[in-house]
């Protein structure tokens, strides 16, 4: 991928100033893992398409891979503030940039599970059944991958479902230390898998080939690339997309609503703040992508006398079924040091469904980005209490990194609203906790027999400071999709069902948000998404 080619078109297609002809084709809100996705699958269409991000582009700097800037300043985090139910100001773990949560994001791109469309009975609940099932979406999810250079192996997972290709790129390997885990997880019986990455990166005998965009460095996981070897959707899918001279972006564009006609079924305007300038756009198709609180804010937010509770909200479900997932960043003591520089390559999947004394899914482990001492400092005063003996330094040379992650459940009382300052409201209670905790102890039971001392200890700034269990990397829920437009707001090619021309393809759409990452699963409905649009556009072009 030509990065000096990506830049020189995106020069002619990045706009700062108005464009003299305001009426699209296709107006695409967003460009992050479903906007960006979706405007590089309709662009070699010749349609006129128009991205609109509120962001610009993340700076390309020293302080992408320094920990202190990214992790304990925040450097790169949005700056705004939302509210919790009791109205008490937080600020979310959310970017606003071309390509949006994918900058920083840690790429692991997994499948759903093949149960996971359907019916799961979960302790706490039921996650509902979704109106598609596995075989809708496995053709797509095999071009995501293939788009996202997902690097990955078939058949380690007992979990997985069919796929209908392998991956087209080879798992990351394991450094020594992880190898050993690896091996420790089989010995106990365990199903241990390479982590699925989406990752540019060229590599032989563990080392990163002169050829290779990524460089296995420690800055990857919860970093923006200052290499661009992170297949991010800015990388991958935005750059390209510009290359179409019929493919437009405008940044630092934030839409403040959306105006239908009389009848109401159709957007008509796109009402955008720019340069403390308010501009006007319309377009034969919108498709808003803001992420699921932005996305359901930006609908609350375009009430009408069509539209009293919000556009393409007469079911009420518009903001509601919030989730995130019910997750945990730990760090392990390792009793030998852990040199390992590129820790995230590896998963366990053996307690997503069940486990030998429990009847319910409890969830995925996996690894994390390796800790380092100017993320340890920001954390240590909560410490203090456990083996005060153990240095920092230490820590950090013996430290291996766990993501923890279960499935919450979709409740109409987690939901997002607007207060009258036109802040977002975030009302949170956490769900089906049962099987989370059960996962935690399941990976503390195993320490011992992992070459671990026997505590494991949070990590609370990759989860971000002040924010909930889980934070809102995940976010999903808030505009689902169904058959029946008394209780969903699109419909299963994710149309409103109120509208005729709005679509919605970030995680907005889910009914549920199983146990893994939901980037994969954006990324590939968004490609379903749009051979509809090209069907309904009369257009054969699809990438």
């Amino acid at each position: 991928m030509r990065r000096s080619r990506h830049a020189k078109k995106r020069a002619n297609c990045h706009r700062d100033s108005m464009p003299t002809d305001n009426h699209y084709d296709i107006i695409i809100i967003g460009t992050g893992a479903g906007g960006g996705t979706l405007a590089y699958h309709l662009a070699p269409s010749g349609k006129r398409i128009l991205l609109l991000e509120r962001g610009g582009y993340l700076p390309r700097e020293k302080d992408n891979w320094d920990s202190r800037a990214v992790f304990v300043e925040s450097k790169y985090r949005a700056k705004e503030t939302w509210c919790d139910k009791d109205g008490k100001a937080f600020y979310p773990g959310i970017q606003y940039y071309v390509g949006g949560n994918t900058k920083v994001y840690g790429a692991a791109l997994l499948r759903f599970r093949e149960e996971d469309f359907g019916e799961v009975i979960h302790h706490s609940g039921v996650s509902p059944a979704w109106p598609l099932r596995y075989g809708d979406l496995e053709p797509y999810y095999t071009k995501a991958e293939d788009l996202y250079h997902v690097h990955g192996q078939r058949g380690v997972d007992p979990t997985e479902a069919e796929a209908s290709a392998p991956y087209r790129y080879p798992p990351v390997s394991h450094e020594p230390r992880i190898q050993e885990l690896f091996d420790d997880f089989r010995r106990l019986g365990h199903h241990p898998f390479p982590l699925p990455l989406g990752i540019l990166l060229d590599e032989a005998e563990g080392k990163a080939l002169h050829t290779s965009d990524c460089v296995r460095c420690p800055a990857f996981d919860g970093f923006p690339c200052l290499v661009n070897g992170k297949a991010d959707a800015q990388v991958i899918c935005v750059d390209p997309a510009l290359e179409h001279s019929n493919v437009e972006l405008l940044t630092g564009a934030y839409v403040e609503r959306l105006e239908t006609d009389p009848s109401g079924r159709l957007v008509t305007k796109v009402i955008v703040k720019r340069k403390d300038a308010v501009e006007e756009y319309s377009a034969d198709i919108v498709v808003v992508s803001c992420g699921a609180v932005n996305s359901a804010a930006l609908l609350l937010r375009s009430t009408n006398e069509k539209h009293p509770a919000g556009l393409a909200n007469s079911s009420d479900v518009v903001g509601r079924h919030y989730m995130r997932h019910n997750c945990s960043a730990f760090m392990a003591i390792s009793r030998e040091p852990n040199p390992t520089v590129f820790q995230k390559t590896l998963a366990l999947n053996d307690f997503y469904f069940r486990s030998e004394d429990w009847d319910y899914p409890l969830g995925e482990i996996q690894m994390l980005g390796k800790s380092d001492g100017e993320m340890l400092k920001g954390e240590a005063p909560g410490w203090a209490v456990w083996k005060p003996e153990f240095a920092l330094d230490f820590l950090a040379k013996h430290s291996i990194d766990f993501w923890l992650q279960s499935e919450d459940l979709p409740d109409p009382n987690n939901r997002v609203t607007i207060n009258p300052h036109g802040q977002i409201v975030l009302n949170i209670h956490e769900t089906n906790l049962e099987g989370h905790q059960r996962l935690t102890a399941k990976l503390k039971g195993m320490l011992s027999e992992i070459g671990c001392h026997d505590q494991l200890m949070h990590r609370s700034l990759y989860l971000g400071k002040n924010i909930p269990i889980g934070g809102t990397a995940h976010q999903a829920g808030t505009i689902r999709f169904g058959r029946d437009p008394k209780t969903s707001a699109l419909d299963v090619n994710c149309k409103a069902h109120d509208l005729d021309n709005l679509y919605v393809v970030d995680a907005s759409f889910f009914v549920s948000i199983a146990a893994v990452n939901p980037s994969l699963t954006i990324m590939a409905n968004a490609l379903r998404v749009g051979d509809h649009l090209l069907e309904r556009l009369g257009s054969s072009g699809a990438s």
